[in-house]
């Protein structure tokens, strides 16, 4: 029954929603693809409530107006056994429904429970002020502002910050996690398809906020590869002295790639301090 009635109200609404692509409603990847089947199984539970509460409340202002001779006022009436139990019957069976959605989803989609399929694609994520810097441990290569990934390969991130908090959230892929000072995150995402995927911060951090996007390009395998050596030939190395003119503060940073990233440096950038970069 929930989902009959939740394509009724999607039908009435996506026509006024069709300018708004590219975000949770068009879902490239598993996780937002089960997100947004989770959305829409609440959305049918809640409006099996909502919708015959709404046509009771309009049915009983039209019955006993002051019009219809025919509607029984009976100001003496206190109490009804049935009545109560299905007053309190629906609400509860609504909050057990919803309660086991959220449940079981949020064992299914817990962000760092690996993907099912091939071998993960690693990143590190260092969240700046106000760009995103991804590093690729096991390539050696970083990048700002852009991800790239192969289309059809998991990808396990790690997160973290460098100054204040922010959230990480690419909305066609799903589940937006924060990354935080001192601390590492993981999330675990999938494009599906080779595409260009806009990623947002989803946590106001200061003046250069609304710039601070980026793009995730998911590319065929070979593309990928050809990338990542191009990426190794070119731009500056990236070393702990680089690192700390890179996190300066500054808006609307062009993407752009680095090569021979210094290793431990994302470890160093999460525990200040404890670890020191690589040589």
């Amino acid at each position: 029954m929930a989902r009959p009635v939740a394509a009724t109200a999607l039908a009435l609404v996506l026509p006024g929603l069709a300018g708004c692509s590219g975000g949770v409603l068009d879902p490239q990847g598993p996780v937002a693809a089960q997100e947004l089947t989770i959305l829409l199984d609440s959305l049918g539970i809640m409006l099996a409530i909502v919708v015959p509460t709404i046509l009771a409340t309009l049915g009983v202002a039209w019955w006993f107006r002051a019009g219809n001779a025919r509607a029984r006022y009976r100001p003496d009436w206190e109490y009804s056994g049935r009545i109560e139990m299905v007053v309190w019957s629906i609400p509860a069976m609504t909050v057990l429904l919803l309660g086991g959605i959220g449940w079981v989803s949020s064992r299914d989609l817990d962000p760092p429970k690996p993907l099912a399929g091939t071998r993960a694609i690693q990143v590190q994520v260092v969240s700046l002020d106000w760009k995103w810097l991804f590093i690729y441990p096991d390539q050696g290569i970083a990048s700002v502002n852009r991800l790239v990934v192969p289309a059809g390969t998991p990808v396990s991130f790690q997160l973290t910050s460098d100054g204040v908090m922010n959230s990480f959230f690419v909305p066609q892929l799903g589940s937006q996690i924060y990354a935080m000072p001192g601390m590492i995150t993981r999330l675990n995402l999938q494009a599906d398809k080779p595409g260009r995927y806009p990623g947002i911060s989803a946590q106001f951090s200061g003046a250069g906020f609304p710039d601070m996007l980026f793009t995730v390009e998911a590319v065929p395998g070979d593309a990928f590869d050809r990338w990542i050596a191009t990426a190794r030939d070119q731009g500056d190395p990236l070393d702990e002295a680089a690192f700390r003119r890179l996190a300066q503060p500054s808006r609307a940073d062009r993407p752009r790639t680095f090569r021979d990233v210094t290793p431990g440096l994302f470890t160093a950038v999460a525990n200040p301090g404890a670890v020191k970069p690589g040589p």
